[in-house]
């Protein structure tokens, strides 16, 4: 019989991020939203903090450990 060849994905391997890493992406996404509608002020935009979160949890599912 001849051998199935093993197909490789050409995409994005992706995986789900480590619990912390998670958490970590969540306080900070929840400090951007509590800056813009509780008037919380901690020196950074809001939009800059919802960002931060964001770019982390998506680095996070891309990269294998994060």
């Amino acid at each position: 019989m001849a051998k199935k060849r093993s197909k490789k994905s050409s995409g994005l391997n992706l995986s789900a991020p480590k619990q912390i890493t998670w958490v970590i992406s969540v306080i900070v996404g929840v400090l951007g939203l509590l800056s813009e509608f509780a008037g919380l002020s901690i020196g950074v935009e809001s939009a800059v903090l919802l960002a931060i979160g964001f770019v982390v949890l998506a680095v996070a599912t891309a990269a294998n450990g994060l």
